[in-house]
């Protein structure tokens, strides 16, 4: 067996229920702030979460898409190690709270997500803004172009599907950077779901249309959230592409500084997320793909999915965790 199988067959071994409860145990946390309205405290106890429960595996884990840079963040930084030691050496990217602020509204789709790799096979992604397209699986290879027009693209897409422009539904943060792009979306005939936040949950929710009702996603996001989307969509089949906003020099300097030389390159999710990967959300809010942590007199539910690149493997798990201490 060869280095590249050994690796494999650890990630198999750790990453089946253990990634679960990494996510299980972060979306738990940040499930019991869900709706007191402070973001802060409901992001800080996912991380802790997150990071005990990492330092428990079995992997020499480097976090390569974190909580920020170490200066700004006192832990799930990027660059810092966690897990045993003891292991393989991994990738991680990680949001102990995606959708921070649904979490403190109460609002549908705030979820925990983890994407884990071989060493050196997610990107080292600056915390830019990046331009994002994707769709789920089943279409032919580059059917979507992120320099096309809306237009085009939802043409495109729904030719492939056989269905009408109007039946397509598109996946867009309602920011004001987005009117041109909504205008444009809408002057087609499809439809919009406009979200508040998470748009790690709103790219993934393009591999179910069928479920979620949502075809693609347009629009700009933070280049974090596009890696481990990237990493997802991986793991499906899906199609994304992507590039960084690197619109002033001191963004320039940053992204150069970690290793990306070419600011106008266009990222497919085989760039972001190469080789095996293994990828897990939570649903810490009820959504469209995952239910909430739920919490009973004696007992707690969580929701999860866990994905894995090499071999297209969707689990579902739904869990009812009657060991509360564990939490």
């Amino acid at each position: 067996m060869n280095i590249a199988q050994n690796i494999a067959a650890g990630l198999d071994r750790i990453l089946t229920m253990e990634v679960v409860r990494v996510t299980e145990r972060a979306a738990v946390a940040a499930a019991r702030l869900r709706g007191r309205g402070d973001e802060k405290a409901a992001d800080q106890v996912a991380v802790d979460a997150m990071r005990q429960e990492l330092n428990r595996l079995a992997i020499k884990g480097t976090v390569v898409i974190g909580e920020g840079e170490r200066d700004e963040a006192p832990m799930l930084y990027i660059g810092e190690e966690v897990g045993t030691g003891k292991g393989p050496a991994v990738d991680i990217a990680l949001d102990p709270l995606e959708g921070t602020t649904i979490c403190a509204k109460n609002l549908p789709n705030a979820l925990a997500v983890i994407a884990i790799a071989e060493k050196g096979s997610l990107l080292f992604a600056p915390d830019v803004y990046m331009d994002k397209i994707a769709i789920g699986p089943g279409y032919p290879e580059d059917l979507i172009d992120i320099d096309a027009s809306p237009a085009e693209n939802l043409a495109n897409l729904a030719k492939a599907k056989g269905v009408a422009v109007s039946d397509i539904t598109a996946c867009i943060l309602d920011r004001p950077r987005h009117a041109k792009l909504i205008d444009a979306v809408r002057a087609t005939g499809a439809a919009i779901r406009l979200i508040g936040d998470g748009d790690v949950a709103g790219v993934i929710h393009t591999t179910d249309p069928d479920e979620t009702g949502i075809d693609i996603y347009l629009g700009t996001g933070g280049a974090p959230e596009g890696v481990l989307a990237a990493a997802a969509l991986r793991c499906t089949g899906g199609q994304m592409q992507g590039r960084l906003i690197l619109d002033t020099p001191e963004k320039v300097a940053r992204a150069e500084k970690m290793g990306i030389s070419d600011p106008k390159r266009v990222y497919r999710a085989q760039d972001m997320a190469r080789g095996d990967v293994l990828f897990a959300a939570t649903g810490v809010t009820d959504g469209n793909l995952l239910d909430g942590v739920k919490f009973g007199r004696t007992f707690i539910t969580t929701h999860t999915i866990v994905l894995r690149s090499s071999s297209r493997t969707v689990r579902e798990i739904k869990a009812r965790h009657q060991d509360l201490d564990k939490f």
